[in-house]
């Protein structure tokens, strides 16, 4: 069934713009708090977690109207990185848990998404089963007096998580690093946790005023880090983006390093033999994993299609080139300032460093061509467009890769090509969309 509000990670426009009014938020809040009530037979609580957009907290204030006006409890945790929503809605045994962010998107945009009781996002089902309650909640016969819902503050949340963090912290005695917090979520986490795993830290954009998270900073925007980093004279920076779910590095020179380089460096450290990723990983790490005995397994774009392959599998480590990088046999989501301890532990216990990566896994070519097609949906199984796939793949000789993949929200065909050879893949990229452009215009 085709949703009507959630995407692949939950609800998100501009703030105040419908869906994200008070007016909605409230009545998504009652929907969520009676199916859950429905569900758990009885007194259910729910814990509220946000990033530091100025919009957090009417979204907060009316989300949490909505849920203790059929009866639930909520628990509000303050400023935190959505994996440590995910962490204390384990952690307090609450029945859900709720982020209020738009991740690496500008201030004025905001979202929400929900976790299940065992801190992983929220089944399909369920969400479903929401949207279809929002549409009742006018119905609904009223919850009064004393079996209303209340609302507490839980003012350790920070402290708990920092000390998970700290748990499975390094040690990072002697390791000049610097820190790009987005200022968001991770703004005050983030210093901590680094400075009390011994490293020297220099943390920049940790001054949120609402409304200058994502500006020019995090992991969409690291060229400041770069800079600080290779004029610095640090041995690495870590860039996390608004909600802290993911981070990517820059070596002691001011090299991008990103979740390709991170799964490969963490699937030898854990001796991994099978490690998932998505169609946009490079077919640089595939090459290098085989080389070494391991398997690469790919998925659609998205960290939820990534999760959903570890389940199934059974496996531990996969990620998106983004710096979303998931330890399954530790935390059920992606979280940027875990993951980043995470790698550098691997990186002591390897005993190399960041720039030796870098120069080691060295990135395949690719080109992206956009072709704009009547039908995105019938070109996917063309006869002539599958022909002309074969065909290009064949002329690559195994050496590339070939993906083609329609556009989520515009009429285009995505071509995908990628090889050791830059000016073999435009060749290839070219001729393949020359077809897909002929026979989608029909």
């Amino acid at each position: 069934m085709e949703r009507k509000y959630f995407g692949t990670d939950g609800v998100r426009s501009v703030a105040g713009e419908f869906p994200l009014t008070a007016d909605w938020v409230m009545r998504l809040g009652a929907a969520a708090g009676e199916v859950l009530s429905r569900r758990s037979g009885g007194r259910a609580s729910v814990v509220i977690g946000k990033d530091t957009r100025q919009s957090g907290d009417m979204l907060e204030a009316a989300l949490a109207a909505g849920l203790t006006s059929r009866g639930v409890g909520v628990i509000h945790l303050g400023v935190l990185p959505t994996p440590g929503v995910s962490y204390l809605t384990r952690r307090l045994d609450a029945d859900m848990g709720v982020v209020i962010s738009a991740s690496h998107n500008p201030a004025a945009d905001n979202g929400i998404k929900f976790f299940g009781f065992d801190g992983e996002k929220l089944l399909d089902s369920t969400e479903a089963e929401i949207e279809a309650m929002i549409d009742e909640v006018g119905t609904l016969v009223p919850i009064t007096g004393t079996d209303l819902g209340s609302v507490t503050n839980y003012s350790e949340a920070e402290r708990i998580y920092l000390n998970f963090l700290k748990s499975h912290a390094p040690d990072l005695s002697g390791l000049r690093v610097a820190l790009d917090c987005a200022n968001g979520a991770a703004y005050r986490i983030a210093p901590k946790v680094f400075q009390a795993a011994g490293a020297d830290v220099f943390a920049v954009y940790t001054n949120p005023d609402g409304r200058n998270i994502n500006r020019n900073c995090g992991s969409t925007h690291m060229d400041h880090l770069r800079l600080i980093v290779a004029q610095g004279d640090y041995d690495l920076g870590i860039a996390f983006d608004g909600d802290a779910d993911r981070a990517l590095f820059v070596d002691s020179r001011g090299n991008l390093i990103h979740g390709d380089h991170m799964l490969l460096l963490n699937a030898r450290a854990r001796d991994e033999h099978s490690v998932v990723a998505t169609i946009m990983t490079n077919m640089a790490l595939e090459v290098k994993l085989r080389g070494e005995g391991k398997v690469l397994e790919r998925t659609a774009v998205g960290d939820r299609y990534v999760h959903e392959r570890l389940k199934s599998k059974g496996l531990s480590l996969g990620g998106e080139q983004s710096g979303h990088v998931l330890f399954l046999d530790i935390s059920p989501t992606g979280d940027g300032v875990l993951s980043a301890l995470l790698t550098l532990g691997s990186m002591k216990k390897l005993g190399t460093t960041l720039d030796a990566l870098h120069d080691e896994l060295v990135m395949f070519p690719q080109t992206l061509v956009n072709v704009p097609v009547k039908d995105k949906k019938a070109i996917a199984s063309d006869a002539q467009v599958q022909a002309a796939v074969s065909e290009a793949e064949a002329a690559l000789s195994g050496r590339g890769r070939v993906n083609l993949r329609p556009s989520g929200t515009e009429s285009l065909i995505r071509v995908m090509v990628e090889g050791p050879d830059e000016g073999e893949i435009m060749d290839v990229a070219e001729k393949l969309a020359g077809v897909v452009r002929l026979r989608g215009q029909g």
